[in-house]
């Protein structure tokens, strides 16, 4: 992966770009917890060789895999970057399209880069931080608590 900060100002703007065969989420993962991200929002293009999505089953209240096991394109990637337990979580949700036109989407839960996937990520001044909800059994994003 290579990273450039393009913007230094009250908020931090980095390009993320990642290369062939590099895990998606590992490696966003990684820059997150190196640059010690806790407020941040990530959108990005590019293409899979292949891709793990995520359905989250409400009864179950777990996620249901969804391979994807061929080349495809990154149409949508969109996501935050938050606090849970103190460390920077990642939560994504991408949409791919393939070589029919079709397209797929759910939560990003893996996915390997070819050949590229430009990511820009900008980090907010504040922090946001993840919080269990009993309800839904997920870690989600609560405003209200510190």
């Amino acid at each position: 992966m290579r990273a450039k900060l393009i913007n230094d100002g009250s908020e931090k703007t980095y390009a993320l770009i990642l290369e062939s065969g590099e895990e998606a989420v590992s490696q966003l993962q990684r820059f997150a917890r190196e640059n010690k991200l806790d407020a941040s929002r990530i959108t990005a293009i590019g293409a899979f060789s292949s891709a793990t999505l995520g359905y989250f089953n409400w009864e179950s209240k777990d996620y249901e895999n969804i391979a994807i096991n061929e080349q495809v394109e990154v149409l949508s990637l969109i996501g935050d970057i938050a606090l849970q337990d103190g460390e920077p979580k990642i939560h994504a949700h991408v949409v791919v399209g393939k070589r029919d036109g079709s397209a797929h989407g759910g939560h990003l839960l893996a996915a390997y880069v070819r050949p590229t996937l430009e990511i820009l990520l900008t980090e907010s001044p504040g922090w946001l931080k993840r919080s269990y909800d009993a309800e839904s059994g997920l870690a989600l994003i609560n405003v209200d608590k510190e």
